[in-house]
Order: structure tokens, then sequence, then C-alpha cells
């Protein structure tokens, strides 16, 4: 027997079938969290916000009209409630955080310097780059969902991507952020 489809998952539960949502939630709960704390760079706010993004699922799956795939509709609602987090944070707290926390690891082994230094590098790259750049080099979403999730034409996905590219580079080799990659691209002297 075949697996069900999200597609089908959403139908039957929108027939009336709950059990259908458990197992949406059970396939794509570990990508959702995973956004969020690349989004976010913090566990506890990642959990939050995974948690925020499958109410608000829950609440608007039938307003799902399938004309793209679920998943596409699934990261615009987690990018969406990450920018809400990344905004309320900002009203709330001082300049100069500690940054975030190193990432969480069932095996204290796995747990590297590195994971920890992108991580953080990767939190200085702007919010509108961060998002494109994680669901295409992280979770491998393709350049056409990224852009029906973001709202975005391709063109401006691509340029968002390369763009995240270069600021997370800069903040790799700890360079400040003042802002935005320059809009030619191109190192500044």
């Amino acid at each position: 027997m075949t697996e069900a489809t999200d597609g089908e998952l959403v139908r039957r539960y929108l027939a009336g079938d709950r059990a259908s949502f458990s197992t949406l939630m059970e396939r794509h709960e570990r990508r959702v969290y995973n956004l969020a704390y690349r989004m976010l760079g913090r566990a506890e706010d990642a959990a939050d916000a995974s948690q925020e993004t499958w109410l608000i699922c829950l609440r608007k799956l039938g307003g799902f009209r399938g004309s793209s795939a679920f998943t596409t509709w699934l990261h615009r609602v987690t990018v969406n409630v990450c920018h809400d987090t990344l905004r309320k944070r900002a009203r709330e707290e001082p300049v100069g955080d500690e940054g975030p926390e190193p990432p969480p690891s069932p095996d204290a082994a796995e747990a590297s310097a590195t994971a920890v230094d992108v991580q953080r590098a990767l939190l200085q790259v702007p919010e509108e780059f961060r998002a494109a750049l994680i669901l295409h080099d992280v979770q491998g979403v393709p350049y056409d969902e990224i852009a029906e999730a973001l709202g975005a034409p391709i063109g401006t996905v691509k340029s968002r991507i390369h763009r995240g590219r270069v600021a997370l580079a800069r903040a790799l080799r700890g360079e400040h952020r003042a802002g935005s990659p320059p809009s030619n691209l191109q190192e500044t002297t």
C-alpha cells in the first residue's frame, strides 16, 4: 500500500479524519522546526514558532487550495510566524543580545563549534535573504516552491539566495554587517 500524499491527507482531514492532521505533523514537524530554528537561532523560540505554525495550519487548513504543494504552503506559514517572532523580539530585546544558543543535539559528539559559528553567522544575514537561503541551501527546496512560499518572483528568490550567501560569507569571515550586501553584489573597498 502506498503512503498517502500530503494533498490526500489534507482532504481526509477536511472530510473529518482528524488522524490525517497528525500524520501531516509527524511527516513535517522536523522540517518546520529546523526552518524556525535557523531563522530564529534559539531552540525555545523555534519550538514556540513550530507550535504556532501548526496551530495556524490547523485553523487555516480549509483555506489551503491545493494549487501548490502542501510543503510550499507550510513553508510560507512557518516563515511568516518567524518574521512575526523576529519583529516581536526586536521590540522586546535590547541590542547586544548574547546570540544564538548551540543547536540541540541528542548526541553531544555531534555538536561542533563550526555549527554554532554558522548559526551565528546565519542570524547576521538580513531576514529577507535568510528565509530564501535556508529554504534552498539547507532544506533543498526548489526555486519555484520558494518563490511561491515567499510570494516573490523566481528571479528575486535567486537574487536573495545569492545576496544571502554573500552576507553569510562576510559574517563567517567576521565582517560586521552594516546593512545588506551592496546591490551590485561586488565587494566594496
